[in-house]
């Protein structure tokens, strides 16, 4: 290894705000079922299928239908 390295051309990540945040997140048994099935037949994690469906309902404006028994 070097004892100096010149950062003075590097670039800065351009995907600096594309970085994921770990949090925790209750879920029905059911649907963290339903999202674990899903993956097995797409061969896609689940907790990117999650992501990706919460990313679709952000764009979409979507709201979910509050209905109280």
């Amino acid at each position: 290894m070097k004892n100096e390295y010149d950062f003075s051309q590097s670039v800065r990540n351009p995907y600096i705000k594309k970085l994921k945040k770990q949090i925790t997140i209750r879920l029905e048994e059911d649907v963290l079922d339903y999202f674990k099935s899903l993956s097995e037949e797409t061969g896609i994690p689940y907790q990117t299928l999650i992501n990706l469906y919460l990313q679709d309902c952000a764009k979409s404006k979507r709201r979910p239908s509050l209905e109280w028994a």
